[in-house]
């Protein structure tokens, strides 16, 4: 495709920041295992690589070191945070809410510090990384409160001097690995109601978020943990599915969370099906937005703008295809392709609708399926395909493109269903169109891809927005907004390849971190048997009323 280019490669200056694991308050960061040169951490595991993590908006700043483990200090890790789950546990539930308070004035007073590393390093407006810092406090105060709301249950018994009970218990211990799209507020849907239930934590972030991850990391532990409740290991993927592995075999891990692709979610998946568990999934999606013929075209052109090219594409939850009803298709198409052509794009900490690629490899990866753009594709609202620079400029750009990974946004009108565009998650600021003649059709389109997270409407019909939401298999559904937006107090997941069903956020990922446990309690002083001892009273079931 014309004026597509190779990514460029960053010059690396001299940095002095470094970050690696931590497990039980001590950092891991040795040379050998133990051996001389070993450093705090020795016998926790040895460094498998350091690379480079680097601003992905000015190439040539590097945030910092990252020293990645192997895979035994992944499996060190579980056993640190074994060791120290049970006596978490036995802190009282409202106690444990309290930790989560701390944490959640421990972001808000480091808000802007924390803000401004993750724009730093994965190159995400500062406008929306400031709203990354807020979803992480929201979703403290919504589960300090639950400390108090573990309700279980009293239960009547079909026997008399007999008492059942439900409670919540713990798992035990919670291995979180997660993506760097979000590298601090979905960790944070992971480890506030692992933690509020009384279970320890592994987590391993993103190596591409590494210094975000353990700035969290340092608020997370000041909150008043214990020392192994949460730990933290940063690995590559092979070196972190292999400490998994281990780990699961070895009775070490209790539940798995995870979010990130779909197929290392499947791989994962796999894994833990092994050992009888049942992973938490937050995969990719191809979310659908509709737009129906009665529908305000100016609110669904920003809705589109937003959910499809913010964070630039690389949201789970970003806008894939726009199905536009043909009645309003090419107006539609003309106010969308003029906003996109008009929208600021570059320097993040600019007012921005989106700065560079997070990493190079997603760079690489984004640039491999604008390489399935194909003859029937019409390609609009930018003036070049691909890398934005010198020989493929982009108007009104902010800042120097010569000094990150930015790409011209893409609005491709004419996708169809076994289109690589179409069916496929692109994770970059592309956007599909196509058109749609009865709602009916308008399903069967946003169901094609087979993902299944978030998915939107744009309708002024109340009946077109409850049918939509019946038919479509989206685990998330919006009328008249964007199919980005979550709020921390309400089930976040999807299905198909978007997830296993599994719920994140408010009250419905407690069943995520707890195992509900059943207690008959007889006190009669003799055994009663369930179905077998019970009394039945005696009805005249012949009965009838006279009719005359």
């Amino acid at each position: 495709m014309g004026g597509m280019t190779t990514t460029r490669e960053p010059v690396r200056p001299t940095v002095t920041t470094r970050v690696s694991s931590v497990i039980a308050g001590r950092p891991v960061d040795v040379t050998t295992d133990g051996g001389p040169g070993a450093g705090p951490g020795a016998g926790l595991g040895t460094i498998r690589q350091v690379i480079a993590s680097t601003n992905p908006a000015h190439l040539g700043d590097v945030v910092a070191d990252v020293v990645l483990a192997g895979p035994e200090t992944f499996v060190g890790a579980c056993s640190a945070a074994r060791a120290a789950q049970r006596s978490w546990a036995d802190v009282p539930a409202p106690v444990r809410g309290g930790v989560i308070a701390n944490l959640g004035r421990l972001v808000e007073e480091n808000a802007d510090a924390l803000a401004a590393l993750v724009t730093r390093e994965i190159g995400k407006p500062l406008s929306e990384a400031r709203g990354e810092v807020q979803e992480i406090v929201d979703t403290c105060r919504f589960f300090l409160g639950e400390g108090r709301r573990l309700y279980g249950e009293t239960v009547p018994s079909e026997m008399p001097d007999k008492q059942l009970f439900t409670f919540r218990e713990p798992v035990g211990v919670a291995a979180i690995i997660t993506a760097g799209n979000f590298p601090v507020a979905v960790p944070s849907w992971y480890l506030v109601p692992a933690l509020l239930c009384g279970n320890a934590v592994v987590w391993k972030p993103a190596e591409y978020a590494a210094a975000s991850a353990r700035a969290l990391f340092e608020l997370v532990v000041r909150a008043g943990l214990p020392d192994g409740v949460v730990n933290l290991v940063l690995a590559d993927g092979p070196a972190t599915f292999e400490g998994l592995s281990a780990a699961l075999a070895g009775g070490l891990v209790d539940k798995v969370g995870f979010t990130g692709s779909s197929a290392v979610g499947s791989a994962i998946g796999e894994l833990c099906g092994r050992h009888l568990q049942s992973p938490c999934l937050e995969l990719g999606g191809k979310n659908p937005m509709v737009v129906t013929p009665n529908a305000d075209l100016d609110a669904a052109v920003q809705g589109a703008l937003f959910s499809g090219f913010g964070t630039a594409g690389q949201r789970c939850t970003s806008l894939g295809t726009v199905l536009v009803h043909r009645s309003v298709h090419e107006v539609f198409l003309d106010r969308l392709a003029a906003a996109v052509a008009a929208a600021p794009v570059g320097e993040p900490t600019a007012d921005v609708l989106y700065g560079p690629m997070m990493d190079e490899k997603f760079a690489a990866g984004f640039e491999r399926h604008l390489a399935t753009i194909a003859e029937h594709h019409r390609v609009l609202g930018s003036s070049a395909v691909g890398l934005i620079g010198p020989g493929s400029p982009r108007a009104g750009f902010v800042g120097d493109p010569e000094d990150g990974l930015y790409y011209h946004p893409v609005l491709l009108d004419g996708v169809r269903p076994g289109d690589h565009v179409f069916d496929e998650e692109t994770f970059g600021p592309l956007v599909g169109v196509t058109t749609y003649a009865t709602l009916d059709e308008a399903v069967e389109l946003a169901n094609a891809p087979g993902y299944g997270l978030s998915s939107a409407i744009y309708t002024s019909d109340a009946t077109e927005a409850f049918r939509f939401r019946r038919g479509v298999r989206a685990g998330m559904v919006s009328v008249n907004n964007s199919t980005s937006g979550a709020e921390a107090h309400l089930p976040f997941g999807g299905n198909g390849r978007s997830g296993n069903g599994s719920r994140q956020s408010g009250r419905w990922v407690l069943d995520q971190f707890t195992r509900w446990q059943s207690v008959n309690w007889d006190y009669s002083g003799h055994l009663q048997k369930a179905q077998l001892d019970t009394v039945a009273l005696t009805a005249d079931l012949t009965f009838r009323l006279d009719a005359s």
